[in-house]
């Protein structure tokens, strides 16, 4: 026969078990809802990925039409410059199919070419006393620290 200690334990685990069925259950219920909300986010960042690949796409094609246009720039500026380093002078610019930005370039590089740089004078020596003896310096007056530093200049 069953006796009442062992309804008592059966009810005791019955009540076990329907909690942690519970628990379970809010448990599966808060995952759902975690997965529903990261499945979301992925879906975001899908779209944000595919932007971002069309953008890179856009980007390669404006750098690559960049480059071409240079590449045509540099030969339209080596065809108008060809002529003068061949001896002769500039052609005359209705002649030409260069613009007239790559003339001037050529131009100025002519003139950068003719130009003499003037070479700075060395720097004068200092003042007698002022090498290396700090009690020379602070023996200076502020009138002779004004001619010491016309002299540089």
């Amino acid at each position: 026969m069953v006796t009442v200690e062992q309804v008592r334990q059966l009810e005791t685990k019955v009540a076990k078990a329907i909690e942690y069925i519970n628990k379970l259950t809010d448990e599966n219920t808060l995952l759902k809802n975690k997965l529903d909300s990261y499945q979301t986010r992925i879906d975001e960042l899908e779209v944000l990925i595919q932007r971002f690949k069309e953008d890179q796409g856009r980007i390669e094609e404006g750098i690559l039409s960049a480059l071409d246009r240079l590449n045509r720039f540099e030969d339209d500026v080596h065809r108008t410059i060809t002529p003068v380093s061949a001896g002769g002078a500039l052609p005359h610019p209705a002649h030409t199919s260069a613009p007239k930005s790559s003339v001037q370039v050529a131009d100025s590089a002519a003139d950068v070419e003719a130009k003499s740089y003037s070479v700075p004078s060395p720097i004068p020596a200092p003042p007698e006393g002022l090498d290396g003896d700090d009690s020379a310096v602070e023996s200076l007056t502020p009138e002779d620290e004004s001619a010491s530093e016309l002299d540089i200049f």
